[in-house]
């Protein structure tokens, strides 16, 4: 029976809500607990990322919007007001990176990447509830990072400050001189693209399209069509390992803002750009049909494991590829994908998805949520097939 089809992703889409539902409230203290184990046990001393619960406002209020069910509002509500309560910086404005479980801050640092998922998630949340607070919040953040972390010289966005967003020499995700990188621009597009859908400012407009270019100029290798990974401030990059998962994932969300922002050129030199990313992280597939994980050119190492987020990742950005260029061989590649993680990734007895899975398809059995194990990937992607396949 084929089970590449809209009602078998909506029913997996159900089944990820169900899971985040039932074991990520903490009942005790409010919020979320910011780790649960393989076995469903919270972590109620945890840490708690700011990255999670901006990643848990935003599916469970995508989750609403596509199945009009107040419990996924509820959800919403209460990582809204997580949000707003305790990771905001009433003093200096932003989001704190961590908390600890007693909703006190535990890094106060202004992480980018974290400013980027709190956008994301507060325009998604508005996108459904309309309330202006929200977006507010949302416009607030914007304008920081134009003013404190946007590079009017060299363009892009710094990785990261202190509390008062003042330089720092901690990245979290890397070290100076390497004070850019690919992780924190591709998300960055992705949340001003969702906050530019409800609030279609001209200056948010143009920082999209000028995001959009610099990854496209500066990110993106003219020559492989793959992602470096780390820069310093006038873009030179650190190396040029190969991270699949991200290129894969790039090149479908490069081209929704393409869509979203309704240039025409832009569209078409996007989908050329796009095209080109999937069919160079073809040559991470495996036998088995799941991306590897990084490659070292260096080296010559290979990163075999894979990863939940890289797997439903490559499912939607190879069926985009199909959809943009209409060659069957990437429908083949995402119906794969599926299989694959129908068959290794989701588990049948405790819920949710394994977090890593060995070469061999033996899984990883590591926390189900943590500090980077969210919602996100895995709800989105389920969403997006039952849409695109619908």
């Amino acid at each position: 029976m084929d089970s590449f089809t809209p009602e078998a992703f909506q029913q997996e889409f159900k089944n990820i809500l169900s899971y985040w539902e039932k074991y990520s409230p903490d009942v005790q203290r409010g919020g979320f607990y910011g780790r649960v184990t393989a076995e469903n046990m919270p972590m109620t001393e945890a840490d708690r990322s700011v990255v999670l619960n901006a990643r848990i406002l935003w599916t469970f209020s995508l989750a609403h919007r596509l199945l009009k069910e107040s419990k996924y509002l509820t959800l919403a509500d209460r990582a809204f007001q997580q949000i707003v309560r305790y990771f905001y910086d009433a003093e200096h404005g932003g989001v704190y990176w961590s908390l600890k479980a007693d909703n006190t801050p535990s890094d106060n640092r202004k992480q980018v990447y974290g400013q980027a998922f709190a956008i994301y998630g507060l325009s998604e949340y508005y996108r459904v509830t309309n309330y202006e607070p929200a977006l507010n919040k949302a416009k607030e953040i914007f304008r920081l990072l134009e003013i404190n972390a946007y590079d009017s010289v060299n363009g892009g966005y710094r990785e990261a400050f202190n509390r008062d967003w003042t330089e720092t020499d901690d990245y979290i995700l890397s070290k100076s001189p390497w004070i850019k990188s690919m992780n924190t621009h591709l998300h960055l597009v992705e949340a001003y693209t969702n906050l530019y859908s409800v609030w279609p400012d001209p200056q948010l407009r143009q920082q999209t399209a000028s995001l959009l270019e610099i990854i496209q100029e500066k990110i993106i290798d003219k020559k492989t069509f793959r992602m470096n990974l780390f820069f310093d401030l006038k873009w030179t990059p650190k190396d040029n390992i190969i991270s699949y998962g991200h290129d894969i994932e790039a090149s479908w969300l490069f081209f929704e803002t393409a869509e979203i922002l309704e240039n025409p050129s832009l569209i078409d030199k996007t989908r050329h750009i796009s095209l080109l990313m999937a069919k160079a992280a073809t040559t991470g597939l495996d036998n088995d049909g799941a991306l590897n994980y990084e490659f070292d050119p260096l080296t010559k190492e290979t990163n075999t494991q894979r990863s939940w987020w890289v797997l439903a990742e490559q499912m939607v950005g190879f069926y985009n590829a199909y959809q943009l260029s209409g060659d069957h061989s990437y429908r083949e590649i995402s119906k794969r994908s599926w299989e694959y993680i129908q068959n290794n990734f989701i588990d049948k007895n405790k819920g949710e998805w394994y977090g890593s899975v060995k070469v061999d398809g033996t899984p990883v059995k590591g926390d189900k949520i943590n500090f980077w194990k969210c919602p996100y990937h895995n709800a989105r992607a389920c969403s997006e097939m039952w849409r695109r396949l619908s």
